[in-house]
């Protein structure tokens, strides 16, 4: 299995979006960047994710898990641009927010923290069990 985060506006799509989606999940679409469009591409049924607010909250506030593996983004008739399906996995109790992490020296190479634009990242197992210990997922 491997981790990955997921950013997203909450004007455009909420985590509350994501919990009333359930188990039948969503498209993760939209998504116009080379290196997000690759991450999406590695993607395996059963990998999880943390469902990030950008913007004004910049909070992680839970864990979505990929439902369906990379295909095409049916928002556009480029096959270029391909898609991943989430669904809800879990909350946290605490959300975590990126000042947190950057003051974080055990975070300070998480993509997140080096390269803020990516819109979908990997994460490391390492960085995972820190942000999940903090955010305990219920």
């Amino acid at each position: 299995m491997a981790y990955w985060l997921f950013k997203s506006e909450p004007s455009t799509w909420s985590w509350d979006d994501q919990i009333k989606a359930g188990d039948k999940g969503t498209q993760w679409d939209g998504v116009r960047n080379y290196q997000a469009r690759n991450n999406m591409d590695a993607m395996k049924i059963g990998d999880l994710g943390f469902f990030y607010h950008s913007v004004k909250e910049r909070n992680i506030v839970g864990i979505v898990r990929v439902i369906a593996e990379s295909h095409q983004d049916t928002t556009i008739e480029d096959q270029t641009w391909r898609c991943v399906d989430l669904a809800y996995h879990k909350s946290f109790k605490n959300t975590v927010n990126l000042d947190l992490i950057k003051s974080m020296p055990e975070l300070s190479d998480m993509i997140l923290v080096k390269n803020s634009r990516l819109s979908v990242q990997p994460v490391t197992n390492h960085e995972w069990d820190i942000i999940c210990k903090i955010g305990s997922p219920y």
